[in-house]
C-alpha cells in the first residue's frame, strides 16, 4: 500500500540544512589493532539462528559457535499439586503481618518440585563448540614483532567481520559472516601471494560431543542431558573447505590445508529442536552454499540483512573518535562524556545489529546472552527471566523499526499458556494461566525454587506488555486476534486470584513478591513475601485495560469486560507516596533491606507502562524521581540501562545521558555481580558482569526514548534531548505507536524538519520544540 506522507519544514529548508554531522561519513564499525585476549573482546556474528565469535588470533584462532536452539533439559512437570491447600494459611499469615513465617511456609510448600533452575531437566542454553584453526607460516615467530598492520573489525552495515595483517611481506585477510542467505557460517581466508595459506582445522566441545573426519568434512555430533535418561537434544556441525590452489588432506580429527592462496570454510550446524531432519538439513545447507560463488554469497547475505538494518538511520553533530580502536574509544568517552558523539550512534546501531543477529521469525527470542555463549554452564542458564530481562531484550524492537522480531517472543509466550494453566490450578486453584520468574524453551511456568525471588507472579502479566506493544505499534488486528487468548488467559488468572486486603479494602495479589527485593519487618527479620506489591497492582491495572480494549476492538467477551471494569475500580491506585516522599514499593510503607537494590520494579508504571508520567501524574512522577535518587545510578548494566530509560521518560535527558556514560564504563570483569559495577566490554557487549545482552537492548531503548516518545495520544519529538546532542542531528525510520514511521532533523535543540508516514490516510498530533516552546502541530 502506498504510504501517506506528512512533511513539515519548520525552520528553513530541508535541502539547505547543513549541520555538521560528522558521524554520517564514518563507518559503523567495532575494531581493534590486536587479537582478542578473552572472549569478551571477540566479535559477535549471527543470523538469528547460528552464531560465530572469532578471536582473530594470528597463530591459533578460536571461533566460538552457537545455535539459538541448543538447550539441555526437557519438558517437565515440576508443579506441586498440593500447594494450593497451603494458600489460605499463607495469606492469613501475611494479613496478620507475619510475612517472615509466610515466607518460611512458601519455601516449604509453595515452590517448584525438584531442583528448579539449579539443574536438569530445567536445562540451559549452551555453546555449540569451537572451530579451532592453527596457522603455519614461513616465519614461525608470527606472534611477535614481525606482524604488521594488524586490524580486526566488525562492520555493522554488512554484518561481516574481518582480520587483516602483514607477515614477512605477505598480506593475510580473513572475512567472516553468518549468512542471511544459505543459513550457515562462512569464512574466507586469503593471502596476496599464492601458496602462502597453511593451516589445520578441528572442531571441539568440552563435553557430550564427538569429533571426526567424514571424507573431507569435519563433523561434530553430540547429545545433551535431558535430566532423566541423558538422551536430550541432539546436534551436529559440519565443516567443509573449498580451496584455490594447494591441497587438503585428512588428519586425526582434523583437516590440513597446504600451500593454498584462498580457502572458503563453510560451517553448517543444527539441532533436533522441532526439526527431526536436522542432519539432512545441515548437509543440504553445505551443498547449496558450496555451489555458489563467494561473491554471490556476500551479495545475497548483505541484501537480506539490509532488509532489516537499512530501515533506520541516526546521526549526531559534533566530535567523534572512530579513528580510535573501540577499547581506546571507550576509555576516552568514559574520561570525557563530551568527546565522542559518534559513540551513542554506534552503540544504538550495534544494538539493532544484535537484535537482527540473535532472533528470527519462527525460531526463539534472544535469551539472557542473546545468541552468544562460550560455556556449557551459561550464567543464569542463559534462560528467559520474566521479571525484567526478557522484556528488556524486546523493548527496542518496535521503536527501532524491527517489529516482526517481536514475534518469536509471542510464540515463546504462547507455549507457556498450557503449562501455565496447570501451574495456576496447582498453586492458586485459579483460572487462566501464570508464569513466574524463570522460563525456558520447554515451557517452565512453576515458581522458582526460592520464595525470595521465585514467587513473583507478575512475570506473565509483564510479558503480555511486550505482546501488546507490538499491536500498539502495528495496529495489526489479525495479530491481535492471534494473541487475544494469551492476554485474556493472563487476565483471567489475576482476576481469579485477587484477594481483599482487610485494612484497605482493595483487591490485591497474594502471595507475591516485588522482584527481587525485600523489606525489613518490625521484628528485624527480612521478608519478600507480601500481598499487593506495587508492580503487581500496576501490571494488573494495565493488563485489564489492554484486554478490555482488545475485546472491544474484536467485539467479544462483554461479560468478562464488565467484570474487569468492576475490578479496575477495586484494585489499588497506580502508586502511593510514602512518608519519605518516594513511591511505595509495597502495599505497606516498609523500610527496604537494600536501598540501592538493582531492581526498581515499582516504577513499572513509568516504563514500560505509561501509567505514571510528568504530564498526567506529576506527584507520582516526582515520587518516582526520588526513588531513583535513593537507588543511585550504579548497578549491573541492565539496571543502569533501566534507570536511563526511567529518566528519559521523566523528561530529564541530561541525567539519562549521564547514565549512558555510566553504562559505557570499560570493564573486563566476568565474575557474577548483583550490585554496583556494571559496564561494557571492549566489544560493546554489556556486563553485569558477566555478559548479559539486556543491557545492550535497554541502553538503546533509553537512547531512543530521548529522541521520540509516543505513549500519550501524540508523538513527542526530542522529549529528553541531552545538552550534548542539541547542536544537531537526524533520525530516519523510527517508529511511533499507531504504525507511524518518523524522520526528523534538528539544530540547536529545535526540530527543523519532520516527515511522518503511515499506511493509511490519517492525522496525528505532534508535540515538538519550535522557537523554544512546546506546540501541538496537526499534521495531515
Amino acid at each position: 500500500m502506498k504510504l501517506r506522507q506528512m512533511i513539515l519544514c519548520l525552520a528553513g529548508s530541508y535541502l539547505a540544512w547543513t549541520g555538521n554531522l560528522m558521524a554520517q561519513s564514518n563507518p559503523l564499525r567495532i575494531w581493534f589493532d590486536e587479537p582478542a585476549k578473552q572472549w569478551e573482546e571477540t566479535l559477535p556474528l549471527g543470523n538469528g539462528r547460528l552464531g560465530m565469535m572469532p578471536d582473530g588470533g594470528v597463530m591459533q584462532e578460536k571461533i566460538v559457535l552457537n545455535d539459538i536452539t541448543l538447550w539441555s533439559g526437557a519438558p517437565q512437570d515440576a508443579n506441586n499439586y498440593e500447594a494450593y491447600k497451603k494458600l489460605p494459611e499463607i495469606r492469613e499469615l501475611i494479613i496478620n503481618g507475619r510475612n517472615d513465617e509466610a515466607q518460611d511456609l512458601v519455601n516449604q510448600s509453595f515452590v517448584c518440585l525438584g531442583k528448579g533452575s539449579g539443574d536438569e531437566p530445567f536445562g540451559k542454553f549452551q555453546t555449540l563448540g569451537d572451530l579451532n584453526i592453527n596457522y603455519f607460516y614461513d616465519v614461525q615467530e608470527a606472534d611477535g614483532d614481525m606482524v604488521e598492520g594488524y586490524t580486526r573489525e566488525l562492520t555493522l552495515n554488512d554484518a561481516m567481520a574481518r582480520t587483516e595483517f602483514d607477515l614477512n611481506g605477505v598480506h593475510y585477510k580473513r572475512e567472516y559472516f553468518t549468512s542471511f542467505d544459505d543459513d550457515l557460517g562462512i569464512i574466507r581466508l586469503s593471502a596476496n601471494e599464492s601458496g602462502k595459506l597453511n593451516f589445520e582445522l578441528s572442531l571441539a566441545r568440552e563435553e557430550r560431543a564427538n569429533s571426526k573426519v567424514d571424507g573431507e568434512e569435519l563433523v561434530l555430533t553430540g547429545q545433551l542431558d535431558n535430566g532423566t535418561d541423558g538422551k536430550g537434544m541432539q546436534f551436529e556441525a559440519r565443516v567443509k573447505v573449498m580451496l584455490k590452489g594447494g591441497s587438503i588432506r585428512s588428519g586425526k580429527n582434523k583437516l590440513v590445508v597446504s600451500n593454498a592462496s584462498e580457502a572458503i570454510v563453510l560451517v553448517s550446524a543444527g539441532t533436533d529442536f522441532k526439526n527431526p531432519d536436522y542432519k539432512q538439513e545441515v548437509a543440504e545447507f553445505l551443498e547449496l552454499a558450496s555451489n555458489k560463488t563467494y561473491k554471490k554469497q556476500v551479495k545475497n547475505h548483505t541484501k537480506n540483512y539490509d532488509r532489516f538494518f537499512g530501515r533506520l538511520d541516526f546521526k549526531l553533530a559534533g566530535n567523534e573518535l572512530s579513528q580510535l580502536t573501540t577499547d581506546k574509544r571507550l576509555d576516552r568517552f568514559f574520561e570525557d562524556i563530551n568527546v565522542d558523539n559518534g559513540l551513542p550512534v554506534l552503540f544504538m546501531q550495534y544494538g539493532r545489529y544484535l537484535t537482527i543477529s540473535s532472533t528470527r521469525i519462527g525460531l526463539l527470542p534472544p535469551n539472557l546472552q542473546g545468541l552468544w555463549a562460550n560455556q556449557i554452564n551459561t550464567p543464569w542458564n542463559g534462560d528467559y527471566h520474566l521479571d525484567v530481562n526478557v522484556q528488556m531484550n524486546h523493548w527496542p524492537v518496535e521503536i527501532m523499526n524491527l517489529s516482526e522480531l517481536n514475534l518469536p517472543l509471542a510464540e515463546l509466550v504462547r507455549g507457556l499458556v498450557e503449562p501455565g494453566k496447570r501451574t495456576a490450578r496447582a498453586y492458586y486453584n485459579a483460572d487462566g494461566w501464570v508464569a513466574h520468574v524463570i522460563t525456558n524453551i520447554w515451557g517452565f511456568t512453576e515458581p522458582g525454587e526460592s520464595a525470595s525471588w521465585g514467587l513473583a507472579n507478575a512475570g506473565s502479566g509483564w510479558v503480555c506488555n511486550n505482546l501488546w506493544q507490538h499491536y500498539q505499534y502495528t495496529e495489526d488486528e489479525d495479530y491481535l486476534e492471534s494473541i487475544y487468548p494469551i492476554l485474556k488467559g493472563s487476565a483471567e488468572f489475576y482476576n481469579s486470584v485477587l484477594m481483599k486486603d482487610p485494612e484497605t479494602g482493595w483487591f490485591v495479589t497474594g502471595p507475591s513478591v516485588s522482584p527481587e527485593n525485600w523489606f525489613v519487618m518490625p521484628n528485624g527479620r527480612h521478608a519478600s513475601i507480601c500481598m499487593g506489591p506495587t508492580i503487581d497492582n500496576q501490571i494488573v491495572r494495565e493488563l485489564f485495560g489492554n484486554v478490555i480494549e482488545a475485546a472491544e476492538t474484536l467485539g467479544r467477551d462483554k461479560n468478562f469486560v464488565s467484570d474487569l471494569k468492576i475490578k479496575l475500580d477495586l484494585i489499588p491506585p497506580v502508586g502511593r507516596i510514602g512518608k519519605d516522599g518516594t513511591l511505595m514499593e509495597w502495599l505497606r510503607d516498609r523500610p527496604e533491606g537494600d536501598p540501592q537494590h538493582r531492581h526498581i520494579s515499582h516504577l513499572y508504571g513509568v516504563y514500560p507502562a505509561s501509567l505514571i508520567t510528568p504530564e498526567k501524574t506529576p506527584d507520582l512522577a516526582e515520587a518516582s524521581k526520588k526513588v531513583l535518587e535513593v537507588r543511585g545510578d550504579d548497578g549491573p548494566s541492565w539496571a543502569i540501562a533501566y534507570k536511563m530509560i526511567f529518566w528519559a521518560r521523566l523528561m530529564n535527558g541530561d541525567r539519562a545521558y549521564q547514565l549512558f556514560h555510566d553504562l559505557m564504563r570499560p570493564t573486563l570483569k566476568t565474575d557474577i555481580n548483583y550490585g554496583a559495577g556494571g559496564g561494557v566490554y571492549p566489544n560493546l557487549l554489556t556486563a553485569g558482569p558477566p555478559f548479559q545482552i539486556d543491557g545492550n537492548f535497554g541502553g538503546i531503548t533509553g537512547l531512543a526514548e530521548m529522541l521520540i516518545q509516543s505513549h500519550h495520544d501524540y508523538i513527542e519529538l526530542l522529549p529528553a534531548i541531552p545538552e550534548q546532542w542539541k547542536e544537531g542531528g537526524e533520525i530516519k525510520g523510527f517508529k511511533a505507536r499507531g504504525n507511524y514511521q518518523v524522520s526528523m532533523k534538528w539544530e540547536n535543540g529545535k526540530v527543523i524538519f519532520i516527515e511522518i508516514s503511515s499506511p493509511d490516510p490519517t492525522k496525528k498530533r505532534v508535540k515538538v520544540k519550535v522557537n523554544g516552546e512546546l506546540k501541538d502541530i496537526k499534521v495531515k
